[in-house]
């Protein structure tokens, strides 16, 4: 910043290290992240934007609108057969 008096005009960087600088923030991501794995895939663009346009909308991350659109894939679904009696007794309760 301009005036700034604890800022420099250069720093030297030959001697750093990677990684965090403040602990507690490294500790609190490695938390939220327990569980997870990071991969690399490759998703249409028209997915991506499908995936963005919905997270927005209830202020999620694309990311964890996948993962609950794949967990909600991998939930055991009912039969046909016992989905469609159900609706027929639905129906014939409003018939009748």
């Amino acid at each position: 910043m301009k005036g700034d008096p604890d800022m420099r005009a250069e720093y030297d960087f030959s001697e750093g290290k990677r990684g965090a600088v403040i602990p507690q923030i490294v500790n609190s991501q490695t938390e939220n992240m327990k569980g997870k794995v990071r991969i690399t895939t490759y998703l249409d663009s028209d997915v991506l934007e499908k995936l963005k346009a919905l997270g927005e909308s209830e202020s999620k991350g694309y990311q964890t609108v996948l993962n609950e659109l794949l967990r909600k894939q991998f939930e055991p679904q009912k039969p046909i057969e016992e989905v469609l009696r159900q609706v027929i007794r639905e129906e014939m309760k409003l018939a009748a």
